[in-house]
């Protein structure tokens, strides 16, 4: 599902114009991007943990060349799915 999708489907689902459903998509990501960047976790109780996590710079192998590198330290952004999710999903 695309995010044009999502909106369509919050907008069906909500009676709204596609439009303003389009804003609350996108107002809902800045502020999870927003936090995230400055540090913070978004917590969606049953859905999920949104939060960035700092990876330590480490040593590596281009697998095509087999040439030693040196990968830099980086925040990357990571997801942890909560219980309501996980069972949701089971079936």
């Amino acid at each position: 599902m695309t995010k044009a999708e999502l909106a369509e489907s919050l907008a069906q689902k909500e009676t709204m114009p596609r439009a303003a459903a389009e804003r609350i998509l996108n107002g809902l990501l800045e502020t999870i991007m927003t936090t995230m960047k400055s540090g913070g976790e978004v917590v969606l109780t049953g859905f999920g943990s949104f939060m960035c996590k700092d990876r330590a710079a480490r040593k590596g192998v281009n697998p095509k060349t087999g040439e030693k590198i040196d990968i830099p330290a980086m925040r990357v952004p990571k997801f942890k799915p909560g219980k309501a999710l996980k069972d949701a999903i089971k079936g």
